[in-house]
Formats: C-alpha cells, structure tokens, sequence
C-alpha cells in the first residue's frame, strides 16, 4: 500500500505541471492584464506602469513567466497579489480554512442523511415513503445551491433563525474557546445547509439505485434461502457491495470543494474563497488565479487518491498494486 501511495504521488507531479502549465497559457490568451486596467487611470504615468509590469516579470514572454513561477513555487511562495500588494500564501491562508470547514461540513451532512434515506426508499421501493422521497430528491436536484442559499438567506433574515455572514458574532469576541466554536458552528449552519440540500437528492437517487441492483443480485437471492435475517441482508451484503460506486463520487466530491462552495459563500457572504477567487478573476490577478487553480487541482488528485484506498478498504476483491 506505501508503494502504491509513493507512487501515485509520483505520478501527480506531471498532472499538476500540465495543469497549470495549460491553465497558465489560457489565462494569457485573454486580451490585457492588471496593469492594462490601471493604464486607464490618468494619474499613473505609462512609466510607472512599465515598472509594476517589469517588477511582476509580466513583460517577458509567457513561457518565461511560467517558468518563474514554477522556480517561486519550489520555493513554497505563490507569488505577489497584484490587487492586495500582500503575498498569495497570506490571503489564501485566510480564507481557504473557512472553504474547506463549509465544504467538509456540508459533504457530512450531504452523506450522512443521502445514504440511510436512499437506503430506505430501496427498501420500501414503490410504496409510498419512496414516492414521497424520490419527489423530494427531485425538487432538490431540479432547484440550484445559489437559490437555496438565497432562500434560506431570506428566511433566516425574516426569522432570525441564523447568522447571516461572517463567522463570528460582534458580541461574541471575549467569549470562550468552546463558545467561539459554537458561535462559528452557528454562522457555518447556513451555508452548509444550502449546499447539503443541494446535494443530497442526487446522491439518494444513486445510492438508492446502487442497493436495489444489489438486492437483485443472485447473492443476495442465496442468503435468503440460507435464512439470514434481512438486517443482516442488507447491512452485510447489500451495503458493503451499493457503497463501491458512491466511494469514488466521493472523491470527485473532495475535489470540487472549491468551485463548489464559491457561489453559496458570495450569496451568503461566508468569507472564505468565493469572493477572492471571483475578484482575482475579474481583475486578472495572475499569481492569485493560479494558486486558486493549483490548490483545486491538488484536492482532485488527493481526492482521486483517496477514493482508491478507501474502495480497497472496503472491498477485499480489490488489491491496491
């Protein structure tokens, strides 16, 4: 398993630099730069805007560019934010704890009310609590994360139910370790919702999917003649082979933290990366686009990798080499 793991990482290494060797050229491919912007401004001299430009290194063809950012990335720095005036590493640093807390949040809600319901509608297939249930997953998956958050916003403003924004109240500053937690759990609930019920109908409907063909398996047909109890039925051997499939989605799912969660965070205004990446974007923040870029290619990777071993943990027919 060490070898594996070696050597998948190994391997990672020309992703990433494919990755964001082709993301790095299409962002030149688009017309200006951050300093093309500010040329506009009358009160800066063309002269001084060269300067920036030569400081940034932006004056030098684009494989050049890249390179230098490749030696900078060797070297653990991202890069100077163009927009801020303050290094990559610091502002991701800053927001990118709060995405990854409303993103992992969210995944555990997501699985853990999708799987046992998609269970449950398997079991009682074509009756009414699986009619009921598939009419809800559907309204879920039809309606976006954008518009549930949007919806809950608008409750929780009516009602008070929720912190909207931020992820602490202003009263809440001399409070206690185990309050300052609580209090952050509270502004975390709304975001996390929006995405959860955003995500679970699709994942009921495939786990749901995944059990009823593995209750129509032969082997399934052979332990019920052995007499085996249906708990045991279906939490032995149904669930062990329905849950293969929705492992590797949860890979994928790791990976799509990021672009996940960035529309719910600017509706909510849930500071974390959202907002940054969306204006480092609109303001063409070179160095602050690709660390955002490098960081979701990094979690696709890992994610990948983690679906591998955990679908080796979980089905001994399948060995890691």
């Amino acid at each position: 398993m060490k070898k594996y793991i070696l050597k998948r990482l190994l391997q990672f290494i020309p992703l990433l630099l494919g990755m964001t060797f082709i993301s790095f050229m299409i962002i030149q491919m688009a017309p200006g730069d951050y300093f093309t912007q500010l040329s506009m401004n009358p009160e800066i001299s063309p002269l001084t805007i060269e300067s920036m430009r030569r400081d940034f290194g932006l004056d030098k063809p684009a494989v050049i560019q890249y390179l230098y950012w490749l030696k900078n990335l060797a070297r653990l720095n991202l890069g100077q934010s163009f927009s801020y005036h303050v290094p990559v590493s610091f502002l991701i640093g800053q927001k990118l704890r709060n995405t990854l807390s409303l993103s992992i949040f969210s995944i555990f809600l997501t699985w853990a009310a999708a799987i046992p319901l998609g269970i449950f509608s398997a079991v009682k297939d074509g009756r009414w609590q699986d009619r009921t249930l598939s009419l809800l997953a559907y309204i879920g998956i039809s309606i976006p994360s954008f518009l549930t958050a949007m919806l809950l916003v608008f409750f929780a403003a009516r009602t008070g139910a929720f912190p909207v924004g931020g992820t602490i109240s202003v009263f809440n500053i001399s409070a206690t370790g185990w309050e300052k937690f609580a209090d952050y759990m509270k502004h975390l609930l709304l975001p996390g919702l929006a995405l959860a019920l955003s995500g679970i109908g699709s994942l009921f409907r495939l786990m749901k999917n995944n059990f009823l063909e593995a209750l129509g398996s032969p082997y399934i047909t052979t332990a019920r003649a052995k007499g085996l109890g249906e708990a045991r039925i279906y939490f032995r051997h149904a669930l062990r082979n329905a849950v293969n499939p929705m492992i590797t989605i949860f890979g994928y799912t790791l990976s799509s933290v990021l672009s996940g969660a960035a529309l719910v965070e600017i509706v909510t205004n849930w500071p974390g990366m959202g907002r940054l990446i969306l204006d480092a974007v609109l303001s063409q923040d070179l160095y602050l686009v690709m660390a955002s870029l490098l960081i979701g290619g990094a979690l696709l990777i890992l994610g990948n990798l983690a679906a591998d071993i955990m679908i080796a943990a979980a089905d001994p027919r399948v060995r890691l080499r």
